[in-house]
């Protein structure tokens, strides 16, 4: 009998992650950088590659990203980016001036994550209905006066029903009621 519980267990471990596991995944790891990540900070780094990441302690919006998807779902978005960028360059917007990918800071870029994920399809239909917005979602908007952010949605909602935001907007990782607060531009569901 304890062979076959161990059988059981096995086959757990190898199943592939039901439908909304990925996203709990997500604001779990996303959560996590709350009180680590503490500062805002956009300079440019060098980095590792692939897997390269600025110090926990440090980072913008596109860190927390970046981080609650290679942490809870094993994505590297440095490394996706970088390689869709090398055989797609055109697709990607020219706000830089570069000639060519960057692996250091492309992945860390609003309109870069952007296009990529629209390219991916993970691409929803834009709302106001606090009930299209799932746990893990990732959302883009501008706040003013016309700077380009991305958050995760949240499991937690507040009184009316509407989803938190796991974010670094200017004072270190923290998960706020502003899902609403600024024009939405994109919303994604990794797939």
């Amino acid at each position: 009998m304890s062979g076959m519980r161990w059988l059981i267990g096995l086959a757990m471990l190898v199943l592939p992650l039901a439908a909304g596991d990925e996203g709990g995944k997500i604001v779990e790891a996303a959560r996590k950088q709350v009180g680590v990540t503490v500062w805002y900070d956009p300079d440019y780094v060098i980095l590792d590659y692939p897997g390269g990441d600025v110090p926990r302690a440090l980072g913008v919006c596109t860190d927390v990203i970046i981080r609650a998807l290679r942490d809870g779902i094993g994505q590297d978005l440095q490394k996706l980016v970088h390689e869709d960028m090398k055989a797609n360059f055109k697709a990607y917007p020219k706000n830089w001036g570069l000639s060519r990918p960057d692996k250091n800071i492309d992945h860390r870029r609003v309109p870069n994550l952007q296009t990529f994920f629209k390219r991916r399809g993970f691409s929803l239909k834009l709302s106001k209905e606090p009930d299209d917005f799932k746990a893990g979602d990732l959302v883009t908007c501008t706040v003013p006066p016309h700077l380009p952010h991305v958050m995760i949605v949240s499991d937690k909602k507040n009184a009316e029903g509407v989803p938190l935001v796991i974010h670094n907007i200017g004072g270190g990782a923290r998960e706020e009621d502003v899902l609403f607060t600024y024009p939405l531009t994109g919303h994604y569901r990794w797939k």
